[in-house]
């Protein structure tokens, strides 16, 4: 977390708030200004507090720690800029869990590329009754991630991810397919 900073001055002196008869007194504000060094540290990180909980403005330590708070989904090996971006939108991610557009934006925010989702089911309507139901009888989930270069850590990392992010009762399979077209099959858990 945060250390202390050589040279750092005080936003609130303590020696120039004592009275009158220790402002003239040399000890005292060679004493005050020892403290006036330990505390300046936590008057900086109060002055600016806003900025530690905004992703984009706090050190990389504590938007990780941030991360923790707020249940963004990462793996600890995320580049800055993508870490930051999955912290910000881990509150809006939460409210859309388990939907198509949840899952698409959690593969987007972990791969920088939108996924091909395609579901078992439909939707349909008719004024005559008992007509045919659309989609299949058994719920079924498919996310196909086209990568330039794919590799297995990245099926595995996708496979991780939409089995947190996928409606808790689908089963489901994912594909990772290199932009050149060969495929690389995922998990398909029961």
């Amino acid at each position: 977390m945060r250390g202390s900073v050589d040279g750092l001055a005080s936003s609130l002196p303590i020696g120039e708030q004592l009275p009158a008869v220790f402002a003239e007194d040399e000890l005292a504000q060679r004493f005050v200004e020892g403290l006036d060094e330990v505390l300046a540290p936590i008057l900086a990180v109060l002055d600016c507090l806003d900025a530690y909980f905004t992703p984009s403005l706090a050190p990389m330590d504590h938007t990780r720690w941030l991360g923790g708070w707020v249940g963004a989904e990462t793996d600890g090996g995320e580049p800055e800029d993508r870490l930051r971006r999955a912290v910000a939108a881990a509150a809006r991610l939460h409210r859309i869990r388990g939907t198509r557009e949840g899952l698409a934006e959690a593969v987007r925010l972990g791969f920088g590329v939108v996924p091909d989702i395609s579901e078992s089911g439909g939707a349909a309507w008719s004024s005559e009754p008992l007509g045919p139901v659309p989609g299949t009888a058994r719920p079924h989930l498919t996310v196909t991630l086209r990568l330039p270069r794919p590799t297995p850590a990245d099926r595995h990392r996708l496979d991780v991810l939409v089995a947190a992010a996928r409606p808790a009762h689908m089963p489901y399979t994912t594909e990772v397919i290199a932009t050149d077209g060969t495929a690389t099959e995922g998990n398909q858990p029961s």
